[in-house]
C-alpha cells in the first residue's frame, strides 16, 4: 500500500507541500488483510470477485468472473482495478440518469455484465465485494481518478472499426485462448466473448471504443499493448458483431 507524492517537507513550520499531483498507487498485499469479522469479509469479497459463479451463483446468469474484466483480481492498472473504482463512487452516471453508490454500481454489473439479477443491496455479497473494494483501495484518495483508474485511451483513428479484418486478428491473436468460436475455456477461466455466456448488450463491454481501449491494454494477456489501437478496433468490432443476450432494458420495454 504505497502512494507516492513528489513532496516538500519543511519540518520547522510542520508545512507538507505537494509539488507533484502525479500519483502511482499499488494496492496492499495478501500478507496485511485484516482479520476479525472484517478480513473475513474481505476474503468473501475475493473470492465473489474470482469465482462468482461459484459464490454469487444465484445472481450469475454467464459464464464469466469479475476478475474475467478487472484482471488480477481487480489489481491490474488499465483493466478498471477495484482500487481505482473505489474512491469515486457515489457519481453520477449518465446510463441510469442518477447518482449511483457502490452497492448499486456493482447490482448493476451483476444485470449487465453476469447477464444475471441484482443481489439486494444489503446482501452478503454486495457488502463483501465493497469490503474487499474498499481494502484494496487503502490509502487511496477519494474524488480522484487515479493513473490506470481505466482503460487508457486511444488516439484517432485511422480508419473506421472493420470487424472483417477482425475476424483475420482474432484468428491470430485471440483464438489460440478464446477459440475459433469465441467461447473460451472455462477450465482455464478463460470467457467467452459472445454468446448465452458471455455479457449481454446492456453490458458496458458491448462498445466497440471500450473494448478497443481494454483489448489494446491487456491483450493478448501478457503481451499489453502489442496490437495497434487501429487493430484493437478491429478486433473490438468482430466481436461486437457476435450474438449475445439482449439488454434487459429492452426486455423490460416489452
Amino acid at each position: 500500500m504505497r502512494v507516492h507524492f513528489k513532496i516538500a517537507v519543511f519540518v520547522a513550520t510542520g508545512l507538507i507541500v505537494h509539488a507533484s499531483s502525479a500519483m502511482a498507487f499499488t494496492p496492499p498485499p495478501e500478507s496485511v488483510m485484516p482479520k476479525g469479522p472484517l478480513g473475513d469479509s474481505v476474503r468473501r469479497g475475493e473470492a465473489i470477485f474470482t469465482s462468482t459463479h461459484k459464490y454469487a451463483g444465484p445472481f450469475v446468469g454467464n459464464n464469466l468472473n469479475c476478475s474475467n474484466c478487472h484482471l488480477d483480481r481487480g489489481r491490474k492498472p488499465g483493466s478498471i482495478p477495484m482500487w481505482g473504482a473505489w474512491p469515486l463512487y457515489p457519481q453520477f452516471r449518465t446510463k441510469n440518469g442518477k447518482v449511483n453508490t457502490m452497492a448499486l454500481r456493482i447490482q448493476e454489473c451483476f444485470l449487465y455484465s453476469m447477464n444475471g439479477k441484482k443481489p439486494p443491496a444489503d446482501s452478503d455479497v454486495v457488502t463483501d465485494l465493497e469490503s474487499y473494494f474498499a481494502w484494496l483501495a487503502t490509502g487511496a484518495p477519494t474524488g480522484t481518478t487515479l493513473p490506470g483508474a481505466s482503460y487508457p485511451a486511444l488516439p484517432a483513428a485511422a480508419h473506421p472499426p472493420n470487424a472483417e479484418r477482425g475476424a483475420q486478428l482474432f484468428a491470430k491473436n485471440c483464438a489460440a485462448c478464446h477459440g475459433a468460436d469465441g467461447q473460451g475455456n472455462a477450465a482455464a477461466a478463460i470467457p467467452p466473448l459472445w454468446g448465452q455466456g458471455s455479457y449481454n448488450a446492456g453490458a458496458g463491454m458491448h462498445e466497440v471504443e471500450k473494448v478497443a481501449r481494454f483489448i489494446r491494454a491487456n491483450m493478448p494477456l501478457g503481451q499489453d499493448n502489442t496490437l495497434t489501437p487501429d487493430q484493437a478496433r478491429d478486433i473490438a468490432a468482430y466481436i461486437d458483431s457476435k450474438p449475445r443476450p439482449p439488454d434487459p432494458r429492452t426486455l423490460a420495454k416489452k
